[in-house]
């Protein structure tokens, strides 16, 4: 069992930037892939970005270039630095830890970020 909290989220102007916390709990951190995802009403939860178990990564290309994924295994922790914001990056973000071999897949209870003027 893994719990996952976000923090991190919030209002911010365009252009501005946000820094987005998952902190893991339960298991063995290294191990899972890790992701943030986002959702809009009515619009299904799209991948943002991930950094598997041995540190790839990849991104959605509305973020390539602003948005970073980086992953802290000692302290079970994986960070969003999200830059040059714009306001279609308004969403709720949700941290995701997957484990395919164990087919685990949680999720944590998602963060607000508003990108407005």
């Amino acid at each position: 069992q893994v719990q996952l909290v976000e923090s991190g989220g919030g209002s911010v102007q365009p252009g501005g930037s946000l820094r987005l916390s998952c902190v893991a709990s339960g298991s063995i951190f290294s191990m899972y892939h890790m992701g943030w995802y986002r959702q809009t009403p009515g619009k299904q939860r799209e991948l943002v970005a991930r950094i598997n178990s041995d540190g790839t990564t990849n991104y959605a290309d509305s973020v390539k270039g602003r948005f970073t994924i980086s992953r802290d295994n000692g302290k079970n922790t994986v960070i969003l630095q999200m830059n040059t914001l714009k306001p279609e990056d308004t969403a709720v973000y949700y941290c995701n830890a997957n484990r395919p071999v164990l087919r685990a897949d949680y999720w944590g209870q998602g963060t607000q970020v508003t990108v407005s003027s």
